[in-house]
């Protein structure tokens, strides 16, 4: 079993080193989806662009998720079972529509950035499944898709669940369809071609080690380079350090963990998955999975701890959980098992905006494909004085005695598996 990405059997990380100009107009702090996106828009809009990344670009999170491309609707999200999301407790309806409104638009924005990529992505508009645990839970679905995707989803009752999934663990669950599916290392390789050919400089394996004010313009020191321009914006999301404190202490670093099955017969991924698309189910230590592009092996994530450990540690669980849901690959072996770090936010909002004169975009929480790519490009819009998103500068809480070690991530991970539990009790009980 690797515990390396399977995306990097195909698409392993890049190492790239332009040479630089002493100034930038614009220097991007991290090179994912994030950083990307935005240094292709701020060059087609004229500005002279330098992306940093600390290690190889796509060694993070951009090639390490499992590819679900999302709509928009899991907007402050907190679990799909509970009844109101986070942002439904301290927002107005009319702000609440208006970020929605919004949030849908990066789905469309992935799928047109995508067409301009020199890499086939391996995109399909899959439509996503997303599997109740318990009868409550189902009910709960149907609200929320009411509110959040009334034109775009259809329950499916337990009864007919079936022609979705070839499992009876659940109680039913709703199809939405604007939701997708690509190769992630394929979306962050065309997304590097992308910059190249739009003019961006590209550097790979440097470390920002500080940011400073010095007469009007921003210096920016990587190892014994100090280089300066305009404006900076940080795109670290999960791997956020502690280079601007503020923001470190307003991201939770959270591990999510991905297994990948050996091939399996088609036959059997016809039934498993008869309509190929991505999935999620509703614990609060939720489970994700989907087909591989070839449609030959199951890829199939979840959060079993929030806090980081070894995913060869992990992996036993995620397999334990697969069994439970799909008894039939119980013989079948793991070739793959990562995981990679998830930007969680204390509101469970993605954030966009400025402090003390240094942009940032961070907060994927879980959802990251489109969202952090449109919101990359979100950044470059405000930067280019152009009309800002209306995520520009919301609200962005910390918690008291934070600052970069998330000491309460046990005990979260603690509560959200006892809560599953319980649900699983009365789950049984239901059946």
């Amino acid at each position: 079993m690797k515990t390396t990405p399977y995306w990097w059997e195909e698409c392993p990380p890049i190492r790239h080193q332009d040479d630089l100009s002493s100034h930038m107009d614009v220097i991007i702090i991290g090179g994912g989806y994030t950083g990307l996106n935005a240094a292709i828009t701020l060059r087609q809009g004229g500005a002279s662009v330098a992306v940093l990344e600390a290690q190889e670009f796509g060694q993070g999170a951009s090639s390490r998720n499992a590819g679900h491309v999302s709509s928009g609707i899991n907007l402050g999200k907190g679990s799909t079972s509970a009844a109101k999301s986070p942002m439904e407790r301290h927002m107005s309806e009319q702000t609440i529509a208006g970020l929605r409104e919004e949030a849908s638009k990066s789905f469309d924005f992935i799928e047109q950035r995508l067409k301009t990529l020199p890499v086939d992505s391996q995109y399909v508009r899959s439509g996503r499944f997303v599997a109740a645990m318990s009868p409550q839970h189902y009910a709960t679905l149907a609200t929320k898709m009411k509110k959040v995707a009334p034109n775009d989803a259809e329950l499916i009752p337990s009864s007919e669940q079936d022609r979705e999934i070839g499992s009876t663990l659940f109680h039913g669950g709703a199809v939405i369809g604007r939701s997708g599916q690509l190769h992630p290392a394929r979306y962050l390789h065309g997304l590097v071609q992308k910059a190249m050919q739009e003019g961006v400089r590209l550097c790979s394996n440097t470390p920002v080690t500080s940011i400073s004010r010095t007469a009007n313009k921003w210096q920016v020191t990587s190892e014994n380079r100090r280089l300066s321009c305009d404006k900076v914006l940080i795109a670290t999301n999960g791997y956020t350090d502690g280079l601007q404190p503020w923001l470190r202490r307003r991201i939770i670093p959270v591990a999510s963990y991905i297994i990948v099955t050996n091939p399996l017969p088609t036959k059997m991924m016809d039934r498993l998955l008869p309509n190929r698309r991505t999935y999620a189910d509703t614990r609060r230590l939720l489970s994700y999975f989907r087909p591989t592009p070839d449609g030959q092996r199951l890829l199939f994530g979840g959060r079993a701890t929030l806090s980081h450990r070894d995913p060869a540690h992990v992996s036993p669980e995620l397999f334990a959980r697969l069994h439970r849901i799909f008894p039939e690959v119980r013989d079948t072996g793991i070739s793959h098992a990562w995981s990679g770090k998830i930007a969680f936010t204390f509101d469970f909002m993605p954030h966009l905006g400025e402090n003390d004169g240094i942009i940032h975009s961070a907060g994927c929480n879980g959802s990251g494909v489109a969202m952090q790519s449109y919101l990359g490009h979100c950044a470059a819009e405000g930067m280019l004085d152009r009309p800002k998103s209306l995520f520009w500068n919301l609200k962005f809480p910390t918690l008291p005695f934070y600052h970069q070690r998330p000491w309460f991530l046990p005990l979260m991970t603690g509560y959200f598996r006892l809560m599953d539990q319980v649900d699983n009790v009365q789950q049984r009980f239901t059946r």
